[in-house]
Parts: structure tokens; C-alpha cells; sequence
């Protein structure tokens, strides 16, 4: 069964014109998926809440930035 069946998909705010776009579906109980816009028949990711939260807090704080 596929775990991500359901899944509202939507872009990141921070998806670029140019096609690099990150699609989130967080409309699921217990899990967040994340897949490639351009290609969404190919593999998405699935996070649990917790995970994701953690992980977009710590994009958000910058600890992921190219040095």
C-alpha cells in the first residue's frame, strides 16, 4: 500500500521559476511526504511530523547554507 495515497501536493514557497521545485504533502495523519516536481510519478520521501518540523526548522536557521 502506498503510504502517500491521498496526498494534496503543493509547491514550496521557495520553489525557483526555473523548474528546481520541492513539492510537500502534509494533509495525511502521521506523515509528511516530499517529492520532485519535475517528476511526480518518480519516488517521494515520507517524513514523520516530528522529523520534518525538526528538519525545516533547521533549514530555517540557516544550518544547511553552503560556507
Amino acid at each position: 500500500m502506498n503510504p502517500l495515497r491521498g496526498a494534496q501536493w503543493r509547491k514550496s514557497s521557495r520553489s525557483t521559476t526555473n523548474g528546481n521545485c520541492v513539492e510537500v504533502a502534509d494533509n495525511l495523519p502521521g506523515i509528511v511526504g516530499v517529492r520532485d516536481s519535475k517528476d511526480p510519478l518518480g519516488p517521494a520521501l515520507d517524513f514523520e511530523p516530528e522529523n520534518w518540523a525538526a528538519f525545516v526548522t533547521s533549514v530555517k536557521a540557516g544550518m544547511f547554507d553552503a560556507r
